[in-house]
């Protein structure tokens, strides 16, 4: 069976807050109607490499994205390359690294920030360039984006988290709060997705440390969740996916052609 998929990229978010600072999402799993897995990053914990490897299902040191400071299109096949080629829409609200990997490279700005293009793997999109760029904007966005265009794929990659990590660290008020403050943002459109048949999965590209940055082993940089909602998925808690399978089993769920791997075990 088709369905429609939401993937949201709550950017820098650490496994250990999510465990408990994300009381809306946390309700869904109390509830028995998502499941919240741990997931270990790939290496380097860096966030164009990881966007990368969630969208592609291909590790760093195998697409070349190494650094953040890597500037192209990629090189792999996308989630939105798939579904483009099966006929179906995409669209995203994200940072504009995420333009730069699969539309256009260099992005610039005013032909770039809104796109609406069919020819393009990302067909329709809001995308920004500053990090403090509101979450609340951001969501907004998305969800523009999914009433003008009911689109089959839809990434949602808001950035605060991440920002205030690098601003204040991650064992701080200002991490944990902006964390908590992109759950209640979520909160006001989560079940409205799932009502729309949508297949939701959150999950984040790194963690964040203490020094204000990411990039090694540390288990705060690179343990990140993925929470599943929908009718889709099987909930089961011995699942393990990795985040080298996002790619492949958001293909899977949408039904499209690809070559990716796949965590079988989070679907029914």
């Amino acid at each position: 069976m088709k369905h429609n998929v939401i993937l949201i990229l709550l950017d820098g978010l650490s496994y250990s807050v999510a465990q408990h600072a994300m009381g809306h999402l946390l309700a869904y799993r109390n509830a028995g109607r998502a499941a919240l897995y741990k997931l270990e990053c790939e290496l380097p914990s860096l966030s164009r490499p990881l966007y990368e490897c969630i969208l592609t299902g291909v590790a760093p040191i195998d697409s070349g994205i190494v650094h953040n400071q890597v500037s192209r299109l990629s090189s792999q096949r996308s989630v939105f390359h798939y579904a483009t080629d099966a006929g179906l829409t995409t669209a995203a609200a994200a940072y504009h690294w995420v333009s730069e990997l699969y539309n256009r490279s260099p992005f610039i700005a005013a032909r770039d920030r809104h796109t609406d293009d069919a020819e393009l793997p990302i067909q329709h999109g809001h995308f920004y360039y500053v990090d403090h760029y509101p979450d609340s904007h951001l969501f907004d966005d998305a969800e523009h984006l999914r009433t003008a265009h009911a689109p089959h794929f839809l990434f949602v990659h808001p950035m605060n988290i991440d920002d205030a990590g690098h601003k204040h660290g991650l064992d701080t008020p200002q991490y944990r709060n902006s964390a908590r403050s992109a759950d209640i943002i979520l909160a006001e459109y989560l079940q409205r997705w799932l009502d729309a048949g949508y297949q939701v999965l959150v999950t984040a590209d790194h963690g964040m440390n203490n020094d204000r940055s990411h990039n090694g082993v540390l288990p705060e940089e690179r343990e990140v969740p993925l929470f599943v909602l929908g009718d889709a998925f099987s909930l089961d808690p011995e699942a393990r996916p990795k985040q080298s399978e996002i790619c492949g089993t958001v293909c899977a769920l949408l039904g499209v052609p690809h070559d990716k791997p796949v965590c079988r075990e989070v679907l029914k």
